[in-house]
């Protein structure tokens, strides 16, 4: 089971703030999350590359690259500084 610290830890890169009574149970629920990830890889067959992209391995796509305009991009683009998409600030301190 995780530590007090450890889900506080999680909850915080979640961004998300928790009561003690909610920390114990996201030890519980957390514990069984792991649990069953535990099983998953205990499976002879278990590749971390087909639980990333299972498609790239088993089926052959055909890829098309497609041209993109750039100033028919940016034409429906709400700001932009040059040929760059200006976005909103996503990050906190």
């Amino acid at each position: 089971m995780l530590t007090k610290e450890e889900v506080m830890h999680v909850a915080h890169l979640a961004r998300i703030e928790i009561t003690d009574e909610e920390i114990f149970k996201y030890q519980k629920d957390l514990k069984v999350l792991f649990d069953a990830i535990d099983k998953i890889k205990e499976l002879n067959d278990f590749d971390d590359d087909k639980m990333i992209a299972p498609w790239e391995k088993d089926f052959d796509i055909e890829r098309k690259s497609v041209e993109v305009n750039k100033d028919n991009l940016l034409s429906n683009v709400p700001k932009k500084k040059g040929n760059f998409v200006e976005v909103p600030v996503m990050v906190n301190e």
